[in-house]
């Protein structure tokens, strides 16, 4: 069995980002990359609004970028995903793919969260074709085009209204009779000129030949007056929900609500179940941030992780 001083879950973002300060400070941190190497933003084509890429960056030439400034200061990176980890004493035993594979005196969880679809095989024909779960991320792509947001809360209208600003026309598609927004997002919603809300619809497919040209919708599913209809549109944009990746750590530590890992705000520190402090264990990135959920955002939480555990690793030498 091996051991790290700081351990780092995840390779996103904020993980690498976190590698990157970690690995500056000597910490030789091993970095654990996940199902999905890189995180959400390879799901994504072109990044245009992360600092320092003035003309845009492919997302997964930028995420490679990180991963080699992290080794460029030493970090270890390793396939495999961690599956648990015991909390009861330290330091942390770590298991990866079932197996209890090292020890570490500080974590970082940089899990990240998932985007929620709605299940369609065309959501993942036409992934980075027209498909996207982030309109602050893609949105820029649609200018004076046609696109379609699926939702009814706060995200959705909020979403609705960026893309408005953009887009020639935007479709609302709700699958109730009503909005869930605050009142007053549907307020700025209903009075926005070019957002058509169609309310009972649902997507059921995607069309076009070289990306998204339509969708399926169908209105009043499953009753009498159902009714089955194609709508062009050149992108579809999900705000149904965000989903943490806290599955494994799920009992063990403090989580808000929607499964957020809780920090206090003052710092990316990590309480147990119970309230109490878990002594060198950390949260960065979209696995804690249920607002944001940006790239940038997610980058500076992965540094002052970093620091936070440089910090508590400097009470363990002294």
């Amino acid at each position: 069995m091996t051991h790290t001083k700081c351990l780092i879950i995840g390779s996103g973002p904020a993980g690498y980002t976190a590698a990157i300060y970690a690995g500056r400070a000597n910490l030789a941190p091993v970095l654990y990359a996940g199902l999905q190497m890189g995180g959400q933003l390879t799901q994504t084509t072109e990044v245009e609004n992360f600092p320092g890429y003035p003309q845009g960056v492919d997302a997964n030439q930028m995420m490679m970028e990180l991963r080699e400034q992290a080794e460029r200061f030493g970090t270890e990176m390793r396939d495999g995903e961690v599956t648990g980890i015991d909390f009861s004493a330290r330091p942390y035993q770590v298991s990866i793919d079932g197996e209890v594979a090292l020890t570490a005196d500080s974590i970082i969880i940089a899990t990240g969260a998932k985007a929620k679809y709605l299940g369609l095989d065309d959501e993942r024909k036409y992934a980075g074709q027209g498909v996207s779960a982030c309109a602050t991320c893609d949105g820029f792509f649609y200018r004076k085009k046609v696109t379609a947001v699926v939702g009814g809360g706060d995200t959705a209208c909020e979403d609705a209204l960026y893309l408005a600003g953009l887009c020639s026309k935007v479709y609302l598609v709700v699958r109730k009779n009503y909005l869930r927004a605050s009142d007053i997002m549907q307020q700025r919603v209903k009075q926005t000129e070019n957002i058509e809300i169609l309310f009972e619809h649902n997507v059921t497919g995607l069309f076009g030949e070289n990306g998204v040209e339509g969708m399926h919708v169908v209105k009043r599913k499953g009753e009498a007056d159902e009714t089955n209809y194609d709508v062009a549109i050149d992108g579809l944009f999900l705000a149904i929900g965000h989903t943490p990746v806290t599955e494994f750590i799920k009992d063990d530590v403090k989580l808000e609500e929607g499964g957020y890992v809780y920090t206090d705000g003052r710092s990316q520190q990590v309480y147990a179940a119970d309230g109490s402090i878990l002594p060198g264990v950390f949260a960065a990135g979209d696995v804690c941030d249920s607002v944001y959920r940006q790239a940038v955002v997610a980058a500076g939480s992965g540094c002052r992780a970093a620091l936070d555990a440089e910090k508590y690793l400097m009470t363990l030498d002294n």
